[in-house]
């Protein structure tokens, strides 16, 4: 099936909200235990949750007309969020939210595009090119979650835009 991306929508946010917690509590028990993906969780508080959805560019991926993902940009060169539904997971939808973050990372200028990848998503983003700069931790909720700061140098084209890339997984 082909992905399809379309912006965000308030009325997205339940939905949007679900996604975030199912790939959470089913993507990353190898990289974290109970609490910690319970506090991640808990993240997805909706009036908050979709405060930070509306306040970045925030691209929702459809797989078969059904929402599938989503990724938000942070101003011009953060990659904020990236989740997908764990039942299209390996569908390419990751792909191809993280191939449209680059190109409008690129068309608003951005040399370099960041993101503080969960252990989980590390090697996601690695393939794609992205260079880990350091580890932290985060508090949430009284838990401690580490993640790798990483980066990737954005190639211009001829355009002034971003050059695609694409990873196979």
């Amino acid at each position: 099936m082909t992905v399809s991306l379309r912006p965000y929508l308030p009325a997205d946010l339940p939905r949007l909200a679900g996604i975030f917690r199912a790939s959470i509590e089913e993507l990353t028990s190898e990289d974290y235990n109970e609490a910690q993906q319970a506090a991640w969780a808990a993240l997805a508080d909706e009036d908050e949750f979709g405060k930070k959805l509306a306040d970045d560019l925030t691209l929702v991926a459809l797989l078969g007309g059904e929402v599938a993902g989503f990724a938000s940009l942070r101003g011009q060169d953060h990659i904020d969020l990236l989740y997908v539904d764990p039942q299209a997971a390996g569908q390419g939808v990751a792909t191809a939210l993280c191939d449209a973050l680059e190109k409008l990372a690129g068309a608003r200028g951005a040399a370099k595009l960041g993101v503080d990848a969960s252990d989980t998503a590390r090697n996601f983003f690695e393939k794609r090119g992205y260079q880990p700069m350091h580890r932290q931790t985060v508090d949430c909720f009284g838990e401690w979650l580490g993640n790798t700061a990483m980066e990737k140098r954005l190639a211009a084209n001829d355009a002034g835009h971003a050059s695609p890339t694409s990873a196979v997984h």
